[in-house]
């Protein structure tokens, strides 16, 4: 059976990475349960004492939700697929640890929430970033709530309703990365960061962070419910569905070959 989600330990790091390059490690049920596996496995590894996620081949991070997956959603299946989200960004939020991600390529969607959920958030200049639901006919709800924890209401507004990704420098001017650095050392500066929190107090970094969380809560909970309704609602109308077809049939075309004329 294929494996969606790695884990390397490197003495007190462990690196979890996003193995599905052929789909741009899209988001898919298994790899929401590979994430959710992971994250409960290393939070109860007293050896680990930060982690650093990152995907697997050059070109994303992860490209966001699979398509191939949410086109063929029923309206009654919306409310399970977004509770397994919700699970599956539970898990990072959960972490008593410190997580670092190392964005190895584009971000864009679920993707870029799992890196705004974050301690620290590494990237390179070049890269693409942000929150494209809207142009598969998904409104922006959980990731705009995110968003409200980084960025002034006029920018959460406009990357939400216009769906264009912003690149990596542009993010890092928007607060919404830590760190630029070359593509080359985007999982070293990662790893370096993750070395440094596995030398501060476990307890201190442990409370800090639930102090944290418990602060943001109550705003993740409500807009885990919202994107149930708002995501069923629009499944009802048949519109993401038909235009997340249409993606994978153009994409389908592309990988076709071309007959050669004499």
């Amino acid at each position: 059976m294929k494996q969606y989600v790695h884990i390397e330990r490197r003495g007190r790091i462990a690196i979890v990475t996003l193995d599905h390059p052929e789909s741009l490690n899209a988001i898919s049920g298994p790899m929401r349960d590979g994430i959710i596996a992971a994250m409960k496995e290393l939070n109860a590894d007293a050896a680990v004492r930060a982690i650093v996620l990152t995907g697997a081949g050059e070109r994303a991070f992860s490209s966001g939700q699979d398509l191939a997956e949410a086109a063929n959603f029923r309206t009654e299946e919306v409310e399970g697929w977004m509770r397994h989200q919700a699970a599956m960004f539970q898990s990072l939020r959960s972490l008593d640890k410190p997580l670092v991600v190392a964005f190895n390529g584009t971000a864009a969607g679920t993707g870029f929430q799992m890196g705004l959920l974050a301690d620290i958030r590494v990237g390179y200049p070049e890269m693409s970033i942000g929150q494209p639901e809207v142009r598969v006919g998904l409104a922006s709800i959980l990731g705009s709530w995110m968003m409200t924890l980084y960025l002034s209401h006029a920018h959460n507004v406009e990357m939400s309703l216009l769906g264009e990704l912003i690149t990596g420098q542009r993010a890092l001017e928007l607060g919404l990365l830590n760190h630029a650095v070359p593509k080359d050392q985007v999982l070293p500066k990662a790893l370096e960061i993750a070395e440094r929190f596995a030398l501060l107090p476990a307890t201190a970094l442990r409370l800090t962070k639930e102090r944290f969380r418990l602060l943001t809560q109550a705003g993740f909970d409500d807009a885990c419910e919202a994107v149930v309704r708002y995501h069923r609602d629009e499944y009802a109308t048949g519109e993401p569905q038909e235009i997340m077809r249409g993606f994978l049939e153009a994409r389908a075309k592309k990988k076709r070959p071309q007959l050669q004329v004499a």
